[in-house]
C-alpha cells in the first residue's frame, strides 16, 4: 500500500518538528518535506508534488492563503488542510474559497489529525463543529458592524485581479488605518501590509491611498 505522502508548512520550527514527530509514527502517512513559508511550500511542490498538504496561515515572505490560491491553480490534485487559530476565521475562509479542502485548528488531538488527514485523502473535507460555530458567528457579527457580510470582503472576481486578502487590506486603508493597525487588524506583519498596498496601487494602477480607494469605490470593489 502507497503511503500518503504529507508536506508540512508552518514558520514555527516548534510546530513542524512535532508534527513530524508524530506523523511519522503512522505506517501509511510519509512526511516528505518540511517548508517555513508559502514559497518554499510552491518550491517544493514544484520538485515533487505530495498527496496532502499541512498548511499555516500567518507566515513570513508568502502567507497559508495566497501560497494556496497558487498551489491549487498549478496542482489541483494536491490537497491542502489548512493549521488554524481561532483568530485566523476569515483567513480560513478566503483558503476554502482558493480551493483548500479543509481545515483543523493547531490544537488538536494527534489522533484527530491523522484521522484528518486520511479523510481528506480519500476526498472528503474537513470543518469542525466548533469552528463552524465561530466562522458563523463572525460573519454575523461582521453584518450587524458594517452592513456587510465577510464573504463579500473576501470576494476574488474582480476586473483587476485582487486577491482576498488584497482587498481585505483595501478595506482597512479605506477606513484610514495606518500599516502598523491594518498589520495587527489582519495579523500580518507590517512589511506585508506594505507589499500587499504596493501590489494593489500596481493592479489598479494608482499612486496613493485615496486614488484607491475611490478607484476601488468607482468599479465596485468597495462599497461606495
Amino acid at each position: 500500500m502507497s503511503k500518503i505522502k504529507v508536506l508540512i508548512v508552518d514558520d514555527q520550527e516548534l510546530i513542524l518538528e512535532s508534527l513530524n514527530i508524530v506523523l511519522e509514527m503512522e505506517d501509511d502517512i510519509e512526511v516528505v518535506g518540511l517548508a517555513k513559508n508559502g514559497e518554499e511550500a510552491i518550491n517544493y511542490c514544484e520538485k515533487n508534488q505530495p498527496d496532502i498538504i499541512l498548511m499555516d496561515i500567518n507566515m513570513p515572505i508568502m502567507d497559508g492563503v495566497v501560497a494556496t490560491e497558487k498551489i491549487k491553480l498549478r496542482f489541483p490534485l494536491t490537497k491542502i488542510i489548512i493549521l488554524t487559530s481561532y483568530k485566523e476565521v476569515e483567513y480560513v475562509l478566503a483558503a476554502l474559497s482558493h480551493g483548500a479542502e479543509g481545515f483543523l485548528l493547531k490544537a488538536i488531538h494527534p489522533k484527530n489529525l491523522k484521522a484528518g488527514i486520511r479523510v481528506v485523502h480519500t476526498g472528503g473535507t474537513l470543518i469542525s463543529q466548533e469552528m463552524a460555530d465561530k466562522m458563523i458567528k463572525s460573519m454575523l457579527k461582521s453584518t450587524r458592524d458594517t452592513g456587510t457580510s465577510e464573504p463579500k470582503l473576501l470576494e476574488k472576481n474582480n476586473e483587476y485581479g485582487l486577491s482576498a486578502r488584497e482587498v481585505a487590506v483595501l478595506h482597512k486603508l479605506a477606513q484610514g488605518l495606518r500599516n502598523q493597525d491594518i498589520a495587527s487588524a489582519l495579523f500580518l506583519s507590517e512589511g506585508t501590509v506594505k507589499n500587499y498596498i504596493s501590489n494593489i496601487y500596481s493592479k489598479l494602477n494608482v499612486k496613493g491611498r485615496r486614488e484607491a480607494t475611490s478607484k476601488a469605490r468607482e468599479t465596485g470593489i468597495l462599497d461606495s
